[in-house]
C-alpha cells in the first residue's frame, strides 16, 4: 500500500466530509428524523469538517432563509444520536464519527463585509488609494 502523505490525507478528509455532507442531507431532505421543527424548516448542510483521525465531524449548517436558526440547531442536537448512527450506517468508516452541528455565520460576515465595503467612508478611502496609486 503507498505511504500517506499530507495531500493524500488531506484530500480524503475532503471527501469523507463531503460523502457525510451528502448523506446528512438525504436525511434532512427525505425528512427521516421524526422532529417536528426539522419536518418544518429546510436545513442546508453546508460544510462538514472532519477531524484528520476521522472520529469527529463538525457540521455548518443553515435553516433556509436563516429563520429559527436557534431552534434547528437544538432539535439536530437533540438528534445527534440517530443521524449519528446513520452516517455510520451509509459511510463506511473504521469508527462512527461524532457530530457537532454548528451554525454557519460564512454567509452573514459576507453580508456584513459587503456592507462594510458599502460604506461611503470606506469607499472614499478606496477610492483615494486607487489614485494614489497612479
Amino acid at each position: 500500500m503507498a505511504q500517506e502523505t499530507p495531500e493524500t490525507r488531506s484530500v480524503r478528509l475532503l471527501r469523507v466530509g463531503e460523502q457525510v455532507r451528502h448523506v446528512l442531507s438525504e436525511i434532512l431532505q427525505r425528512g427521516d428524523v421524526h422532529d417536528d421543527v426539522l419536518a418544518s424548516h429546510p436545513v442546508s448542510i453546508t460544510e462538514v469538517r472532519m477531524s484528520p483521525d476521522l472520529k469527529h465531524a463538525t457540521v455548518f449548517v443553515k435553516p433556509l432563509l436563516g429563520r429559527d436558526e436557534d431552534a434547528v440547531l437544538k432539535a439536530l442536537r437533540t438528534n445527534t444520536a440517530y443521524l449519528q448512527r446513520e452516517v455510520a450506517r451509509r459511510v463506511n468508516l473504521k469508527y462512527a464519527a461524532r457530530l457537532k452541528f454548528l451554525a454557519d455565520e460564512s454567509f452573514d460576515e459576507g453580508g456584513r463585509i459587503d456592507r462594510l465595503l458599502r460604506d461611503p467612508h470606506v469607499a472614499r478611502d478606496l477610492g483615494e488609494d486607487e489614485s494614489e496609486a497612479e
